[in-house]
Parts: structure tokens; sequence; C-alpha cells
């Protein structure tokens, strides 16, 4: 499986070499993945998804919130590769709910919304959407309770999968970037809502959180 992989030592890049929302210059140290390197990414798993998925109609199923942004781009891509290429991936689209966040500690309760309508995935061929795999037991959760509705096939993709002692050792199927066990907003990752009108993905700093803290 082929990612980009950011070390831990990475020292990101300079908030006055971007354009940052000026409400946020305080509250972000370093610009960490740029976003014209996330769409160039982004446009090479869609690529790598039409080659492996192509000819089957699919179901791409956006995980809320985190996940649109990358979701809107990602199926960008896609349809423009079905309007140009010789193989092309019917689509349809559908979203899903996931709450596991509370400040910036991963909660024990992964609450689902959405989750009855799942029902409807029932022998279809699914393509899972997400922002960030960080534990990964968020997301076995919810191939768990796919699982139950017998899907003909699932995948998953994930913009970013953090690199984090806690993790369950769970890996999706397409990577974008593997990333340091740092708090990351931007590109529609957030601090309690806050941040996800920031383009790029950047480290949050310490009074940040305590900042924005609910």
């Amino acid at each position: 499986m082929a990612y980009i992989q950011i070390p831990d030592d990475e020292k990101g890049y300079k908030l006055d070499l971007f354009c940052v929302p000026k409400h946020y210059e305080e509250d972000l140290d370093q610009v960490i993945i740029p976003h014209g390197l996330i769409m160039d990414r982004t446009e090479r798993l869609a690529r790598d998804i039409v080659r492996d998925m192509g000819g089957h109609h699919i179901v791409a199923l956006c995980v809320l919130k985190g996940g649109y942004t990358f979701f809107a781009d990602l199926l960008d891509y896609i349809k423009a590769l079905n309007q140009n290429s010789d193989k092309s991936v019917p689509l349809t689209v559908d979203f899903i709910r996931l709450k596991s966040y509370c400040n910036d500690q991963s909660t024990n309760i992964v609450k689902v919304i959405g989750g009855d309508e799942l029902s409807t995935l029932t022998g279809k061929n699914v393509l899972i959407v997400e922002d960030i795999v960080e534990t990964g037991r968020t997301m076995e959760t919810l191939l768990s309770l796919l699982s139950e509705c017998n899907p003909k096939m699932v995948k998953v993709v994930s913009l970013l999968v953090k690199r984090t002692p806690r993790s369950s050792g769970y890996r999706p199927d397409y990577i974008g970037f593997e990333v340091p066990d740092l708090f990351l907003v931007g590109y529609a990752l957030d601090y309690n809502e806050y941040f996800r009108d920031l383009s790029h993905i950047c480290i949050l700093n310490e009074n940040a959180k305590e900042k924005y803290k609910v």
C-alpha cells in the first residue's frame, strides 16, 4: 500500500508562507500538509480507486463531519476520471456521522448517527471515505455495523492515518498520508468545531486547545 509518510521530526512550514485566516494565526504552530499537496495526493487516490473498483457500482459513504471536504474533492477527481478514461465507476453517495471526540481526547464511546440507514447498503459495493484514522476503533465499529448489513464489498479510504501507540492496528485500504501523533486541524478537521474553514492541515498549539475548550 503506497502512501506519503510524514516523519515525527517533520518541522512543517511557517504560517507566513501560506494564506491562513487571520483569526487562526495565534492558534497554529506550523502548516504540516499544504492544500496543494492534499489535492495532488487526493487525485492519485482517485485514480487508484477507479483502477481497483472500476466497473462496479459504488456507494461512496462519507463520514461526517470531518470527511466532507476530502469526500467532495475525491469525488470530483473520480468524476473527472469517469469522463476522460476507458474505465469508469458508477457512483451514488450516502452519509453517516460518527462521534468519538471531546476536546483533544478520543473517548471510548463511539456514537453512530444515521446507522439505521445502513441496511440500504445490503449487497452493495461500499467505499467509506474518512478524514483521519487514529486508534482505528471508530472505523472498526463502523465496519462491524456494516458487516451486519451484508454489503457485497467494503473498501476504506482515509486521507490521514495517525501513527500512535493507541492504534488498534487497523489500516484502511487506501491512505493519503501517515502523520505523527499530533493534534491536526484544517481541511475540515476540527477542534470542537473550529478550524474547519482552514485550507491547509496544521498543527494546533497548546494555547488554542485551552482557548477553544468546551
